[in-house]
């Protein structure tokens, strides 16, 4: 099955040290993730992220309502982690995060590789616009947050071979 990658980086004008500590918390995905994927987190709180940390969540994807489990596989605050999807919508889904100082704020790097039930044809008429609709969001979310409006980056699906 044809796995696809997508990147997006938006620098906020803040240190990575109170830009980290944002992402640390887990609770704060659902401030970050559109109002019609009805995204909640089931894990009870506190949810003490590091490599090993499991978070179970729900969301309604197009009508349907689907669980999703993801491990924090790796972390190495304040510089990056990884989550990977171990039950969800997805047959494969890793997603680093890099935090990277720059020109006295920070750059937050978002790579995901992802491969989504049905292949290709499900990715070119659904998943690839969902995918960018919601990173567009985030960083809508988080220049609200930071106050940020300084750069943006946001990449396109590609195929991996």
């Amino acid at each position: 099955m044809k796995e696809f990658t997508f990147e997006a980086e938006t620098c906020v004008p803040h240190p990575r040290s109170e830009v980290f500590p944002f992402f640390a918390e887990a609770r704060n995905l659902q401030t970050l993730t559109p109002p019609w994927l009805k995204f909640e987190v089931l894990t009870p709180a506190p949810i003490v992220l590091r490599a090993g940390t499991l978070i179970d969540y729900r969301i309604t994807v197009h009508g349907l309502t689907i669980r999703w489990r993801t491990e924090i596989a790796e972390w190495d605050p304040p510089h990056r982690f990884v989550d990977v999807q171990l039950c969800g919508p997805y047959t494969l889904w890793h997603h680093t995060h890099t935090f990277e100082e720059s020109d006295g704020g920070t750059l937050c790097r978002d790579r995901v590789r992802y491969r989504p039930r049905g292949g290709a044809l499900i990715n070119w008429l659904f998943v690839r616009r969902d995918v960018e609709r919601i990173f567009q969001y985030r960083q809508q979310r988080l220049w609200e947050i930071f106050g940020a409006r300084a750069q943006q980056t946001l990449g396109a699906v590609s195929p991996v071979s």
